[in-house]
């Protein structure tokens, strides 16, 4: 007989705080930018680099911690992920080479994200919750990311201001092992028993639909712009306000007010991929993203405008999360979600990796982040375009297919 899904009270609160320590933490790292590099006499491009690397490493690793979940279960992989990310932050507090700080920010952390983020909740949500709830609930794990920026940046700020970047880390650090009893509450016993014998498909078989489907290639397209925006935002926003003359204040400010709004727009964007055409949703997220980048370059750079505009990024800011995974689901089924969704996460990666990379060597060779952010308007209006061919439909796969 088969095994009772999980409660989907349990499963969201303990899927919500775990993403919620876990995107916290690293919304923050752009606060760290100028306390390190002055500290270790670095370029801006050599942190840059780093969590360039921890965005790839993130994304390659996803796949193959999507993989195991899919297979064993979200448990192990969320407590091996948090153990991870204690290490990594211990790691950067006490590294004094480029090559260690790479090693323990980029690579330790990259990987801990893997395991804790989204590509493994959504895994767990799409397998427990009904669809015609379940961009409802992948809104609701993306909205606890958010709330987890808001709750964590000005908490990360007042740690680094109080005791010391180094200091922070360490306490951010112990404060990640927490991520491990949480994750119990997302168990599924189901997994050793009659699910795994369910499979439809191999890895090699799902893996080849999903790459030969051009809907799938268009959403790892635009999951690419949108690792690219919000990572080079994320990162490089509180040093590009500093170097306008505005406080730091404003930066951590600014960054918490995209926390705060995100909690609203992922909520929403969950709750209308119920309703509407989740595709129609990304183009929209995308070119909004265009118009609110041209916009704030065009106004003056006083505190007000960052406000508003950290506002309305806010509400765009993760909210391609729910409709991109949710659509994933639709078409492909539940069975390979959490590494189909890895693979489209490697691809925003990608994009975090040219975002938060071009940033430091853009802003190095040309004392500016004008180049960057023109490419970051272009990126979103190519978006846009991608999303709109999208066929959400199922798949629907015969015999001959299935043993192909």
């Amino acid at each position: 007989m088969a095994t009772p899904k999980l409660s989907m009270t349990q499963m969201l609160l303990c899927g919500a705080a775990i993403v919620t320590m876990s995107m916290g933490i690293r919304h923050g790292f752009g606060l760290w930018l100028q306390p390190i590099t002055q500290s270790q006499n670095w370029s801006r491009e050599t942190f840059a680099f780093a969590i360039a690397i921890q965005n790839l490493v993130w994304g390659f690793t996803g796949i193959f911690a999507g993989m195991l979940a899919d297979r064993f279960g979200a448990f192990k992989v969320i407590v091996a992920g948090a153990v991870l990310y204690a290490l990594g932050l211990v790691g950067m507090a006490t590294a004094n080479t480029p090559l260690g700080f790479i090693l323990t920010a980029g690579v330790l952390i990259g990987m801990a994200q893997a395991g804790t983020t989204y590509a493994v909740i959504y895994g767990v949500i799409g397998r427990n919750i009904a669809p015609h709830k379940r961009s409802w609930a992948m809104g609701v794990a993306a909205a606890a990311g958010s709330f987890g920026q808001f709750l964590m940046v000005p908490t990360e700020g007042f740690l680094i201001g109080s005791l010391g970047w180094q200091e922070a880390l360490l306490v951010l650090g112990a404060a990640s092992l927490m991520m491990a009893p949480l994750a119990w509450g997302l168990h599924e016993p189901a997994l050793t028993g009659s699910f795994a014998t369910r499979r439809e498909q191999s890895i090699l078989q799902a893996l080849k639909e999903a790459f030969k489907y051009p809907s799938f290639q268009l959403l790892m397209a635009g999951y690419f712009v949108c690792g690219f925006q919000v990572v080079f935002i994320g990162v490089h926003m509180p040093s590009y306000l500093r170097d306008k003359g505005l406080s730091p204040q404003v930066a951590g400010y600014a960054l918490a007010l995209i926390g705060l709004f995100n909690v609203f727009g992922t909520y929403a964007a969950g709750v209308l991929g119920q309703r509407m055409q989740k595709k129609n949703i990304l183009a929209f997220i995308y070119l909004a993203r265009a118009i609110a980048i041209s916009v704030f370059l065009l106004l003056p750079l006083t505190p007000l405008n960052v406000y508003v505009f950290s506002s309305i990024m806010g509400l765009l800011w993760l909210s391609t999360v729910p409709p991109t995974n949710a659509t994933v689901a639709q078409i492909f089924g539940v069975t390979h979600l959490s590494m189909l969704s890895g693979f489209v996460f490697f691809s925003h990666q990608i994009g975090s990796f040219m975002g938060v990379w071009l940033g430091g060597y853009l802003y190095d060779r040309t004392g500016s982040y004008d180049l960057v952010w023109y490419i970051a308007i272009g990126l979103g209006v190519l978006a846009a375009v991608f999303n709109l061919p999208i066929k959400e439909a199922s798949i629907v796969r015969s015999p001959a297919l299935q043993r192909a």
